[in-house]
């Protein structure tokens, strides 16, 4: 028997999610973001179903060569920029579009003679303090980007939102304020809105917006959920009960012997654990649907098991399909009792040890 975890890839969901970002940022184009493998959902399989934005985002020259290799023809943008000028030729030949986002970029390619230009994208730090020129030095900035013989012109300008996942918080209005006053008197499409901004910041949509998270059906907002605001969950990882057994009360489960049985109770065994992406760190009670029931997992995850309290579901036998998250169970709510984002959840899955399933392409 083939073991029973695997992840399910809902394309069409995919689609309606875009859809989604286009009706909330009708004037706006759209640079879908599927950097770090698609968040794990599988970056070729992401451009198809993604066929209809405007751009693709990633983080590196690897995520964009395999995007060209399966024949995608859409703008290109490293977020990131250039790593070193050993990179550029290869940016040129790819025909891709970078993000100019430091000193040393800059210098790095003013330095660089004939080859043919690249689109570019001058970042600037108007308050998240990662990535940027500060806004002292944008009109300085600008002026070298646009007269180096590296770049195509014309050039956009961007910046990244720190807070905009807190509707009505202060920083994002200042943030918005300072690069606005950054860019005073400079021509160029702007970008500023991530999928927070997006759905709660309806001024920062510009001429482009860049969503990524919402497009996998998850809420970037600090409460909620993506269905709430009309998304679709694109990813669902799934497997089976491999053991079912009755645990005499006072006896302890798992690694540790962290947890114990309240009563005579019935015990499953799932087969799914930290060495497929489910977070070892998922708190007892955490929540799973064995069979379409709510359940909840007690001890510690292992390696390739967790352990699952059946009082719930006294019907579950060996063989009984399990949502760890999906379409029934929304992630935001096992990353919530896990500690962490659901972004961590879904690049963590393993693709080495999981069979990964399209549906909804029709």
């Amino acid at each position: 028997m083939t073991r029973p975890a695997r992840v399910t890839v809902d394309l069409d969901a995919l689609r309606h999610n875009l859809q989604r970002v286009r009706t909330l940022a009708p004037a706006s184009r759209v640079m879908a973001i599927i950097k770090a493998d698609a968040y794990g959902h599988g970056i070729e399989r992401a451009a198809r179903a993604l066929a209809g934005a405007d751009a693709f985002g990633v983080s590196c020259l690897e995520e964009a060569r395999r995007l060209r290799d399966s024949g995608v023809s859409l703008p290109i943008v490293l977020l990131e920029g250039p790593f070193s000028g050993a990179e550029l030729d290869a940016i040129a030949r790819l025909d891709l579009e970078i993000v100019v986002h430091s000193p040393a970029q800059l210098e790095l390619l003013e330095k660089t003679g004939g080859g043919k230009p690249v689109g570019a994208w001058l970042k600037i730090d108007s308050g998240m303090h990662r990535l940027g020129f500060d806004p002292g030095d944008v009109p300085t900035a600008w002026q070298r980007l646009n007269a180096c013989d590296a770049i195509r012109r014309p050039l956009r300008l961007m910046t990244h939102l720190a807070r905009a996942g807190t509707p009505g918080d202060a920083m994002t209005a200042r943030q918005l304020q300072c690069f606005e006053k950054a860019c005073a008197g400079l021509p160029g499409e702007r970008s500023i809105a991530n999928s927070a901004a997006i759905l709660a910041t309806p001024g920062s949509h510009a001429q482009w917006v860049r969503p990524g998270l919402m497009l996998y059906g998850v809420s970037p907002l600090v409460s909620g959920r993506g269905t709430d605001l009309g998304l679709r969950p694109v990813m669902g990882l799934h497997s089976e009960l491999i053991s079912v057994r009755q645990v005499r009360a006072g006896e302890s489960v798992g690694y540790g012997a962290s947890w114990s049985c309240p009563e005579d109770m019935p015990i499953g065994v799932v087969a799914a654990g930290y060495g497929d992406g489910f977070p070892r760190h998922a708190q007892s009670g955490t929540p799973i649907l064995v069979g379409g029931t709510r359940c909840a997992i007690i001890g510690f995850a292992s390696m390739d098991m967790l352990t699952v309290d059946l009082r719930a579901a006294p019907r579950a036998r060996v063989g009984t399909p399990v949502e760890l998250w999906g379409a029934n169970l929304p992630i935001e709510e096992v990353a919530a009792h896990s500690g962490t984002v659901p972004y961590e959840l879904l690049c963590g899955v393993h693709r080495q040890r999981l069979k990964f399933s399209e549906n909804g392409q029709g």
